[in-house]
């Protein structure tokens, strides 16, 4: 699987795994890494085979909720995401490397975050560049939220995902089912009714 794209919406390459997939990277010549990891997840030792790279962590859960005990993508976990891309775009930056533990939702969601960051109007085109990279991705709905509204962009991020989210359950109805079985059928719900 593909795993790594250089778009016209970033100044540098991006590549979004999971867990699994890190020690493929070491010799990719990865310049800066986004670790978002379970609070109480072990640190990947993976990362001792990089070159030297700058690397920020985070700690929260793959939740769109805010409730169950879980610790939710909060408000100012998208702010960081926002200060961080602010920040790449006047570094060197080469590649970036953005995993979560699957590279499927909060690592996916970050990636579309720093793509429409600056560039507005050009949601729908963030998430062709997903699909690009992550076939099978499922951007965490509650940072996609969160960014739209810190982002001002009215709507029009939360949109494109989910006009993303109804094309990836239809191309891929298993990995939807997937989903639905792990606390998303909601979300699987909600685009029969949002047609």
């Amino acid at each position: 699987m593909r795993t790594e794209i250089e778009t016209p919406l970033l100044p540098y390459h991006i590549t979004i795994c999971g867990l699994a997939e890190l020690a493929l990277h070491a010799d990719a010549g990865v310049t800066h890494v986004v670790s978002i990891l379970d609070p109480h997840w072990p640190d990947p030792e993976e990362f001792a085979a990089y070159a030297p790279h700058e690397r920020v962590l985070w700690r929260f859960d793959d939740v769109v909720k805010t409730d169950g005990g879980f610790v939710a993508p909060a408000g100012k976990n998208v702010a960081a995401i926002l200060e961080l891309g602010l920040r790449l775009q006047r570094e060197p930056v080469k590649r970036l490397l953005i995993h979560c533990h699957a590279g499927v939702s909060r690592s996916t969601a970050t990636a579309v975050i720093l793509m429409v960051q600056n560039n507005p109007g050009r949601e729908a085109q963030a998430f062709a560049e997903l699909d690009r990279v992550r076939p099978r991705s499922w951007p965490n709905a509650l940072m996609i939220r969160m960014a739209d509204d810190q982002l001002g962009r009215g709507g029009a991020l939360v949109a494109a995902l989910t006009e993303h989210q109804r094309r990836i359950a239809q191309a891929f109805p298993e990995f939807a089912e997937l989903l639905a079985r792990h606390g998303r059928a909601h979300e699987i719900e909600a685009l029969d009714t949002a047609c």
